[in-house]
């Protein structure tokens, strides 16, 4: 099953100080940066197990910058379950 894309807009913030993060996919919808490179990392950091597009705007609101980013964090779910596990002490 393949996940839905989250689509990340990085614009110019409003009175000019700052950008800000827009997407759906976050839980207030917006968030705050001072710069935009924060902003891009947020974004990667937070899209890591789903498919992902990050657009960037600048000032004139033309879109400057597009990444696509895919969803690869399936191989650290794989490396958990192949770890041995560990027996618990029972105390008596």
């Amino acid at each position: 099953m393949k996940n839905a894309t989250g689509v990340y807009e990085i614009r110019l913030h409003k009175d000019h100080r700052g950008v800000d993060l827009i997407s759906d996919v976050l839980p207030f919808g917006r968030l705050w940066y001072e710069q935009s490179p924060d902003a891009v990392g947020y974004a990667k950091f937070f899209s890591r197990s789903h498919d992902a597009v990050i657009r960037v705007f600048d000032k004139a609101g033309n879109l400057s910058e597009t990444q696509q980013l895919a969803g690869d964090f399936t191989h650290q779910a794989a490396f958990l379950a192949s770890r041995p596990r560990i027996k618990r002490a029972t105390f008596y």
